[in-house]
């Protein structure tokens, strides 16, 4: 099983960046896909989620009309748009699997915010 990010790096306020997760090793189209973050010396946290056919998205309030979540289940992979990037943005971002029983996370892709 793989989870592998791509996509991160650095960034000036206002701008944007799109992460992909691909996936390897377990149906993916059978499992919900969440991105999170977590900023030093901050909690993980939740950033946005999609279900398995990607009909329902949630969003934690802070990214709220500006990142998007979405998957491609033919190409096993979930991007996170993330537009109007905020210096508190800066994270590691961290995509999950999840089915009930099981979770998956790949390694993480540093995301910075900075001019």
């Amino acid at each position: 099983v793989q989870l592998v990010e791509s996509g991160g790096g650095l960034v000036q306020p206002g701008g944007s960046l799109r992460l992909s997760c691909g996936a390897s090793g377990f149906s993916f189209s059978s499992y919900a896909m969440s991105w999170y973050r977590q900023a030093p010396g901050k909690e993980r946290e939740l950033v946005a989620s999609i279900t398995n056919k990607g009909g329902t998205t949630n969003y934690v309030d802070s990214v709220k009309g500006r990142f998007t979540i979405s998957r491609d289940n033919a190409k096993n992979t979930v991007y996170l748009q993330m537009n109007s990037l905020k210096s508190e943005d800066t994270a590691v971002y961290y995509c999950r699997a999840y089915t009930p029983g099981v979770v998956y996370w790949g390694q993480g892709t540093q995301v910075t915010v900075s001019s």
